[in-house]
């Protein structure tokens, strides 16, 4: 879907900054959204993350205007547009279901928004062209959308979206539909077409990996508020609880108490060294399954190292890389990720072996 826009349109490599103040939305009794307050820089790519209820939706609807919020104010480049309904507010809008016309072909599907500014001919056709070569769909625009695969229809929504140069494109999983290769493949293109027109665009998206692979920054909601906002590579390495290390990733997590600067298994009771001070008191201790390396019981094992001792229950062939999944002697599940061996390496099922981590790469959570 697209929105007219209200002015004339700001240059393609402009975007407009976004500022989200003490926003909350309750339906009855139900607290759907709690007091959140979030800065979108101009012509960052911002996904708002998260599972299914935790708010990300009904807070894009909010930006977009199709929903009003019990409390708060939305802002785009300093102007109040709380207020201001969807069609005025000149963001360009891709959600996962197309909402092509059928009966219109490609190129007419793109000169939409175009037509309802009553944008003239040549110029309709100069920027159909532009915006549908952009998308690599130049040689189809004569095709109508029961003509094209999932892909090619989300790129013709994509186009229609960014036709007539908004300064803010909003989009609702707009990839959740497709199958995960082409998934993938538009997950760069995407990427690439924001690097283009740097323009803001802010994304909803469930997948870890598609927030990781394409934002600047994420915000992850649980329960209607972010509970971390940062660079992809922070929420990977650098989580703040022990909800955005096990909802951003794979990971390893020991429960336990910090005492005395060690880390103390409530499981198995064994000691871990940390990398630094830590708060005294109950915590968790995480290492991600790539930095979680593996010998047999019988080799070395640097003294640098911290290690538990653990049976391989599987491993997982995955083509560059494989999965081995363990259990400690104290019953906690493990899972490593390591390259494929040329030769073999004695891990296989049932082998007992030393799961070991650099204690640089253990993180410490509340």
């Amino acid at each position: 879907m697209t929105a007219a826009l209200e002015t004339t349109p700001a240059p393609a490599s402009t975007g407009a900054p976004i500022s989200i103040g003490a926003v909350s939305k309750e339906y009855g009794d139900n607290t759907v959204l709690e007091s959140v307050d979030l800065d979108v820089r101009a012509g960052e790519f911002l996904t708002l993350l998260g599972a299914s209820g935790s708010g990300k939706s009904t807070l894009l609807n909010i930006v977009a205007g199709f929903t009003r919020p019990t409390a708060g104010t939305v802002e785009v480049d300093g102007r109040d547009i709380t207020s201001l309904p969807p069609h005025r507010r000149g963001f360009g809008m891709v959600f996962q279901h197309y909402a092509l016309f059928p009966h219109m072909s490609v190129a007419d599907n793109v000169a939409f928004p175009l037509k309802r500014q009553k944008t003239a001919k040549a110029e309709i056709r100069r920027r159909v062209a532009e915006t549908l070569d952009l998308v690599e769909l130049g040689h189809l625009g004569g095709r109508r959308p029961a003509e094209l695969s999932g892909g090619q229809q989300q790129r013709v929504a994509l186009a229609r979206a960014i036709v007539f140069r908004p300064r803010v494109l909003l989009m609702d999983e707009p990839l959740g539909a497709l199958d995960k290769l082409l998934r993938e493949q538009l997950q760069l293109e995407i990427r690439r077409l924001h690097k283009e027109m740097g323009i803001t665009f802010v994304f909803v998206t469930h997948d870890q990996d598609e927030a990781l692979t394409m934002s600047d920054r994420i915000a992850l909601l649980r329960d209607g508020r972010i509970v971390q906002l940062g660079t992809p590579e922070q929420l990977y390495a650098e989580p703040n609880s022990r909800y955005s290390a096990e909802f951003v990733g794979a990971s390893n997590v020991f429960t336990g108490t910090v005492r005395g600067g060690s880390f103390v298994d409530e499981d198995s009771g064994r000691s871990y060294r940390l990398d630094g001070p830590a708060d005294e008191g109950g915590a968790s201790l995480m290492v991600r399954p790539e930095r979680l390396g593996i010998a047999l019981a019988d080799a070395p094992v640097p003294d640098t190292m911290d290690r538990v001792e653990a049976i391989v229950e599987d491993c997982i062939y995955l083509g560059s890389s494989r999965t081995v999944q363990l259990r400690t002697d104290a019953g906690r599940r493990l899972v490593a990720s390591t390259e494929v061996p040329r030769t073999p390496d004695g891990v296989a099922p049932g082998a007992r072996v030393n799961a070991y981590w650099d204690v640089r790469d253990a993180c410490v959570l509340d």
